[in-house]
């Protein structure tokens, strides 16, 4: 007891200092513990969740993967390994998207069938002659698992991939089981034009809004349940645990890695997002081969300080726009203009912030980035396939404001929101 323990100078009991110290210690552990029930619950990726779950819904299966080095989980640990070692599994076959497996490839470069030299398994290449896993490819396969990253953006080819996958297990009887990730956008926000289907292409192939504000496996489900393939595939999507539509990447407290080169950290979906149409229309600087991708906006001519106030006077929620000078990749010209940041990412519009820019640039310097853009003899194609429509180029030759641009996509953006909901599942 703690009168056996503490005795004063005159043999008395001297309880008080360990009554103190009792209740100081207390107090600490009673606010340790408040503060741990109000820490968010980790959030659990799909393959962790799969591991957990000893695995069963791949026991006994011979599996092929979809993967790159974004296929990680917490511990940054490989699916390729985690499901070679997975008791029960039989891992056979690897197939490489946009990039290839080990992400060795750059934008756009079309891939060949090899041999993995870290496993030695086949590496079949759906970003080449072919696009969509072919009867051979899938011969002897139980399941065909998907597990890559995604940003959030419709004109990024990886979902085309996924969908391409769904369709071809549907015609070979193979089942489709999609590793679910967070959206790094988040779950909330849908923007931009929709599908034209005259538009339809690899980087506009499904019909959602530009920003479509699902995970992949919401995705698959609703390319599945829509029959946006011909014929439904037999579909399994091992969702996450803990992850909230909120989120936005930097909320999840997983480590980012790079799904393609020019998407370096957790925020660059965001500035991609934000920039990326200016790049395919040209005239000015978008920080391509920087440390900074798509998180600036920078010319010669530029005034940065009248341009970047000319941004903020649009008050859009969650940026601002600083000044920003560098010099050019072969290091000839100084460039001027704009830097982004994203104060609020959760309130701030980033597709729109494509036509502001385009609008200020008019404004401060008089200078049509897309009229010039046509009298260059500029091809308009991919422009038109990123946006899924050419309804946004002919606003662009009218002169359509940017404001107004925004507002015409809500139709299409309100529809999509009462169409998707019940393909979520979070």
């Amino acid at each position: 007891s703690v009168s056996r323990l503490v005795t004063s100078r005159g043999g008395r009991v001297n309880v008080r200092p360990m009554v103190k110290l009792n209740l100081i210690h207390a107090l600490l552990f009673a606010l340790v513990c408040s503060f741990a029930s109000n820490l968010p619950a980790q959030v659990q990726l799909g393959g962790e969740v799969l591991a957990t779950n000893q695995f069963k819904p791949l026991i006994g299966k011979r599996v092929g993967l979809i993967t790159n080095p974004s296929g990680v989980n917490r511990e940054l640990q490989s699916t390729i390994d985690v499901l070679r070692r997975a008791p029960g599994v039989k891992l056979v076959a690897l197939f490489g998207a946009e990039h290839g497996i080990r992400g060795e490839a750059g934008a756009g470069l079309a891939l060949t069938n090899s041999i993995d030299a870290r496993t030695g398994l086949p590496v079949f290449s759906l970003y080449g002659k072919t696009r969509k896993p072919t009867p051979a490819m899938l011969k002897g396969l139980d399941a065909l698992v998907y597990d890559i990253q995604d940003t959030g953006c419709r004109a990024y080819t990886f979902i085309s991939t996924m969908g391409l996958a769904m369709e071809a297990c549907a015609e070979a009887n193979v089942e489709f089981v999609v590793l679910d990730r967070p959206n790094p956008l988040g779950g909330e926000r849908v923007e931009g034009p929709m599908v034209n289907p005259r538009f339809r292409s690899f980087v506009g192939r499904w019909d959602t809004p530009y920003v479509y504000g699902m995970t992949c496996g919401e995705l698959a489900r609703m390319i599945n349940g829509e029959r946006w393939i011909p014929k439904r595939c037999k579909l399994t999507v091992i969702p996450m645990k803990n992850w909230k539509r909120g989120m936005v990447w930097r909320d999840t407290g997983l480590t980012w890695i790079p799904t393609s080169p020019h998407v370096p950290t957790g925020d660059s979906p965001m500035f991609q997002v934000a920039t990326g149409m200016i790049g395919e229309i040209g005239g000015v600087n978008i920080a391509m081969h920087t440390a900074a991708p798509f998180q600036c906006v920078a010319a010669p001519w530029l005034d940065a300080g009248n341009f970047c106030a000319t941004l903020n006077r649009y008050r859009l929620p969650g940026v601002r726009f600083d000044p920003v000078a560098y010099a050019s990749a072969n290091g000839v010209n100084r460039l001027n203009g704009a830097r982004i940041y994203f104060t609020d990412p959760h309130r701030a519009p980033l597709t729109a912030i494509n036509f502001f820019v385009l609008e200020a640039v008019r404004s401060v310097n008089g200078r049509d980035l897309f009229v010039e853009a046509t009298r260059e003899g500029r091809n308009f194609v991919m422009f038109d396939k990123v946006n899924g429509t050419d309804a946004t180029r002919r606003d662009l030759q009218v002169r359509r404001s940017a404001a107004n641009i925004v507002k015409s996509w809500k139709p299409g953006e309100e529809a999509f929101r009462q169409k998707r909901k019940k393909y979520l599942l979070y």
